[in-house]
């Protein structure tokens, strides 16, 4: 295993790109989705079974791992990998989405954001320096910049403004971060959906050298499209030799259509906050579990599926599951919403590889489109 952190593309297809980062504890397929760890735990799964499902990196929360156990106790106590037993690499956010779903406990300036806590009420000063201590006391192997991240839509002035304190926060965290072999840093280009401050933002952070680059501030209000046509306007001004990553997001659709725009990482809470409320997802679309026409539907959820709690057990038992508020219903619904998830990432490297991208999005999407028209015939 290298000693370096590297990205290398193995194939493209139209502006998608499938490749590897190499990093000392493991090697990322992209493109790849990061199962969300956020207090050090992928809920309601086992470390072992989200690697069984594929996933080669997940994401911990440097905001909520800071309040609770603490990041110099977890370095005390051998760091995060070590912990829960997870010693693949592990991605850091740093905090900064906190800045904006936080809103009302929280004061910024230019020196950082002043929290208080939402367990005990105790105020925090998160600062880019903290921000990259803090990632760095956990052991994190790919850490982010502290951002300011604005909920869409708003106004210009607001959103040049965060666009410009996190440019010179990430000046601030490249500096904290200093050189660490095997590990990287990546920026966060911000700029809400205005074009001309995306692509300011991605100039300066280029300008940087980091390692890896993240479209922040997106998936955050938005309608798809403008989404969409922000990585449209971004993705020409990111180099071409270092990942590119999509913070927070997002749907299977989502997904697929940000890998055809060059997309190589994207994170999101959706298959497991599904998963623990009921709602599945399959070959075949999204399923509300908790619908009464499933208590008798004695089909598993999909028998073509690898992953046992989509081929072993019938909906009708997931439902009853779901609707008596037992832990093993939401085990399970986890479990088959990443594996979903990683067989999607999957299906997409091998389709970029083989230059049939296009045909692959075409026949994922008719399975979920023929499943709408069968439920509603």
């Amino acid at each position: 295993m290298t000693d370096q952190f590297s990205f290398t593309v193995a194939a493209t297809d139209g502006a998608a790109r499938t490749g590897e980062i190499r990093m000392p504890r493991g090697v990322i397929r992209t493109p790849a989705f990061m199962p969300v760890g956020t207090a050090g735990t992928v809920k309601a799964m086992y470390p072992e079974q989200v690697k069984a499902l594929g996933a080669d990196v997940v994401l911990g929360n440097t905001y909520h791992l800071m309040l609770r156990p603490g990041a110099e106790r977890v370095a005390r106590l051998g760091g995060l990998h070590a912990m829960m037993q997870w010693p693949y690499p592990i991605l850091t956010d740093s905090g900064g989405f906190q800045v904006m779903s936080l809103a009302g406990l929280r004061k910024l300036d230019e020196t950082g954001v002043r929290f208080q806590s939402h367990l005990d009420g105790s105020t925090h000063l998160l600062s880019p320096e903290r921000s990259i201590e803090i990632q760095g006391l956990l052991g994190s192997d790919i850490q982010m910049q502290l951002d300011e991240c604005v909920r869409l839509p708003a106004p210009e002035s607001a959103i040049e403004s965060a666009m410009r304190l996190s440019l010179r926060w990430a000046e601030r965290c490249r500096i904290a971060f200093g050189d660490q072999p095997g590990k990287a840093m990546f920026g966060i280009v911000q700029g809400g959906d205005i074009p001309a401050l995306r692509v300011e933002s991605a100039k300066a952070l280029v300008g940087l050298d980091l390692k890896g680059y993240a479209i922040g501030g997106l998936a955050v209000g938005e309608p798809q499209a403008t989404m969409l046509a922000m990585i449209e306007t971004v993705e020409p001004h990111l180099p071409t030799h270092k990942p590119r990553y999509l913070m927070g997001v997002g749907t299977p659709d989502d997904i697929v259509q940000a890998v055809s725009r060059g997309i190589d990482m994207f994170d999101c809470v959706m298959p497991t906050r599904a998963g623990r409320h009921g709602m599945v997802y399959t070959r075949h679309g999204r399923l509300n579990l908790r619908n009464a026409r499933f208590a008798e539907d004695n089909s598993p959820l999909d028998p073509d599926s690898t992953c046992p709690a989509a081929n072993l057990y019938s909906k009708a038992y997931l439902h009853h599951l779901v609707r008596a508020g037992e832990i093993l219903g939401m085990m399970l619904l986890t479990w088959n919403n990443l594996s979903y998830y990683q067989d999607l990432m999957a299906g997409l490297r091998k389709a970029i590889a083989a230059g049939r991208l296009a045909d692959f999005i075409g026949e994922t999407r008719e399975g979920w489109e023929k499943a709408e028209r069968d439920r509603a015939a």
